[in-house]
């Protein structure tokens, strides 16, 4: 019997409810947002929250002197189309490509994220 129905995820950032809705326009999931912090929840239950660091620091991949420690892999059925979408609401395209099956971005924070094709 599992203890839990399922994890989530929290991200530190410097802004919440700019990551957040980020990530929202790209899930199409409810945004809570309170006072250095944020919230995204789907229908089905899942939620990924943000969370307010001061003095946060982006990650520098896929160098490891600021380790990822966590990055996230959305399932998109075309990644062209999803990549229009993703940079106009604000990532940017990483310059290193290590596969060809999924395409790695950084959201506005500088977390590195991948949209996959598998």
């Amino acid at each position: 019997m599992a203890i839990a129905t399922y994890p989530g995820i929290v991200i530190d950032c410097p802004d919440p409810e700019q990551l957040a809705r980020f990530y929202a326009g790209i899930l199409d999931w409810k945004l809570e947002v309170s006072q250095g912090w944020a919230d995204l929840k789907s229908d089905y239950g899942q939620c990924i929250s943000f969370q307010q660091v001061e003095g946060f620091t982006a990650p520098d991949w896929p160098g490891q002197g600021t380790p990822q420690q966590m990055h996230l892999d959305l399932m998109v059925e075309d990644l062209d189309v999803a990549e229009a979408a993703i940079l106009e609401l604000g990532a940017r395209k990483h310059e290193h490509q290590p596969g060809e099956t999924f395409r790695v971005y950084l959201d506005p924070a500088g977390h590195p994220f991948c949209l996959c094709n598998c």
